[in-house]
C-alpha cells in the first residue's frame, strides 16, 4: 500500500495538535514544526471546554475529560457588593491550557514533534510545497497546515492585505491558587463561572486545575480575566511597552508588565470591583495582558497549503470557543482528507466553505457580544452567555 500524504503543520500549540492528531489518523505522514525553543505550557490560563475541543480524546478513548477539567455547576452574576444578582445551573466544563496541551502532545509521537522550529517561507508546485525553516534546508511535503496563530506567517504570506484589528479593549488575566482565597470568597466563587458587569466593563472568573493538573481545591487555581477598554495610540503603546521598553504586538506575559501599570489596575479594582473579585486581582503576583484582536479571512485553502484556528479567524473571546474553533477545523480538515483518498488539493476544496461559514458566524458573533459589553453598556445582570460555536448554549457538557 502506497503511503499517504506527508503534511507538515506550522504551529504546535492546541490548534496545530489536533491537526497533526487527526491527519495522522487519517492516514498522513505529519511532522509539526513549532517556532517556540521551549514547550508551550504557561501560554495561557483558563479555557472553557465545548465538545469540539475534547473530541479527539472521547473518540479514542484516551483521555478522561473528567480528569482534565472541572465542572461548573452554575453561571452566577455578581453584585458591586459581592452578593448573587443572579444565579443559573449551567453545565460547563473548564480546564488549563496546560492539561490540554500535555494531553494532545502526549497523544502525538515525540519523534514528530519539533521545537524550535521556525517557518519563514514556502513555495508549492503541481506536486508538493517546499516549507522553508530559519535554521535548516528546505522540507517537502504534501500538505502544509498554517496553525501559527494570530501572527502567523503563513497568512503575512498567502493574505497580506489581511492584519489583526484592534477591538478596542484588551483582557487582564491572571490566576490565584484558590488554598489562597479567604473563607467567604471561596464560597462566593466555587463551582461557578462567576460574572461582575460594570460600565463598559466586565470580569470573570472561575475555577481550573492547579498547574500540574490538581482538581481538588487545595490543589486547583482560581482564573480571571478583566475586560479593559484602552485607547489605540499612547496609551495602549505604554501598556504593551514590557519593563525593558520593548512594545509587544499581542501580549504581555506574566512578569513583564510595567509596575505603573500592574499598580494602576490594583486600585482600580479595590475601588470598583466586588470584594471577591478585587481579592483575586490582589492576590495575583503578576497579572498579564492580551489584546483582544478580530481576524477575519476571505480565504483558508489556498491549493496545497491551509489556514486554521487563529490564524484564519481570530475570536474575541466572549463566545468562549476559540480552541474550539480550531479543533474543528483541524478534525473536519482529517476528515476531508480520508474523504478524499488523500487527494490534498479536492480535500482542500471541499473543506473550505464549511469553516469560512463557521468563522464568519462565530466571529460575528463574538463582536456583538463585545459591542453589547463593552461600547454600548447593555449587557445586563441575568443575560444568558454567548457560549457555543455553531450555535449559543451548545458548549454545554455534562
Amino acid at each position: 500500500m502506497s503511503a499517504g500524504p506527508r503534511a507538515i503543520v506550522a504551529g504546535g500549540s492546541l490548534g496545530g495538535l489536533n491537526a497533526a492528531l487527526w491527519l495522522r489518523d487519517a492516514g498522513c505522514e505529519v511532522e509539526v514544526y513549532e517556532r517556540s525553543k521551549t514547550p508551550l505550557e504557561g501560554q495561557g490560563a483558563g479555557i472553557v471546554l465545548h465538545p469540539a475541543t475534547v473530541r479527539y480524546f472521547v473518540e479514542n478513548d484516551v483521555l478522561s475529560v473528567a480528569g482534565i477539567s472541572i465542572l461548573a455547576r452554575w453561571l452566577r452574576y455578581m453584585d458591586r457588593d459581592g452578593q448573587t444578582a443572579d444565579q443559573q445551573p449551567c453545565s460547563y466544563r473548564v480546564t488549563s491550557y496546560n492539561a490540554l496541551y500535555r494531553g494532545l502532545l502526549g497523544c502525538l509521537e515525540k519523534k514528530c514533534y519539533h521545537l524550535g522550529k521556525e517557518m519563514i517561507g514556502f513555495e508549492q508546485d503541481s506536486e508538493g510545497v517546499t516549507v522553508h525553516l530559519a535554521d535548516g534546508p528546505g522540507e517537502r511535503c504534501h500538505l502544509l497546515v498554517c496553525a501559527d496563530g494570530i501572527r502567523s506567517t503563513g497568512r503575512r504570506l498567502l493574505l497580506p492585505e489581511v492584519s489583526p484589528v484592534y477591538a478596542g479593549y484588551v483582557g487582564w488575566r491572571g490566576t490565584l491558587r484558590e488554598s489562597e482565597l479567604t473563607h467567604k470568597t471561596f464560597e462566593a466563587l466555587r463551582e461557578a463561572i462567576t460574572y461582575h458587569v460594570m460600565p463598559y466593563s466586565h470580569i470573570l472568573a472561575y475555577p481550573i486545575p492547579g498547574a500540574g493538573g490538581e482538581l481538588e481545591p487545595e490543589g486547583r487555581l482560581i482564573n480571571w480575566v478583566w475586560y479593559r477598554n484602552v485607547a489605540e495610540g499612547s496609551e495602549l503603546d505604554s501598556l504593551l511597552s514590557d519593563r525593558e521598553g520593548v512594545r509587544h504586538e499581542v501580549s504581555l506575559g506574566p512578569g513583564e508588565v510595567r509596575e505603573a501599570h500592574v499598580d494602576e489596575l490594583r486600585k482600580t479594582a479595590e475601588s470598583v470591583l466586588p470584594p471577591p473579585f478585587a481579592e483575586v486581582v490582589l492576590g495575583t503576583k503578576e497579572p498579564f495582558v492580551q489584546v483582544i484582536f478580530d481576524i477575519e479571512v476571505p480565504r483558508m485553502a489556498f491549493g496545497r497549503v491551509c489556514l486554521i484556528g487563529d490564524a484564519a479567524f481570530a475570536l474575541r473571546p466572549h463566545a468562549a470557543v476559540g480552541t474550539a474553533k480550531a479543533a474543528e477545523d483541524a478534525w473536519k480538515l482529517g476528515e476531508a482528507v480520508r474523504e478524499a483518498g488523500g487527494d490534498v488539493e479536492a480535500a482542500l476544496r471541499w473543506w473550505e466553505p464549511g469553516q469560512l461559514q463557521l468563522g464568519r458566524k462565530t466571529l460575528a458573533r463574538t463582536r456583538e457580544a463585545g459591542r453589547r459589553s463593552q461600547f454600548e453598556g447593555c449587557w445586563k445582570v441575568g443575560d444568558p452567555l454567548p457560549y457555543g460555536l455553531y450555535e449559543v448554549g451548545d458548549s454545554s457538557m455534562s
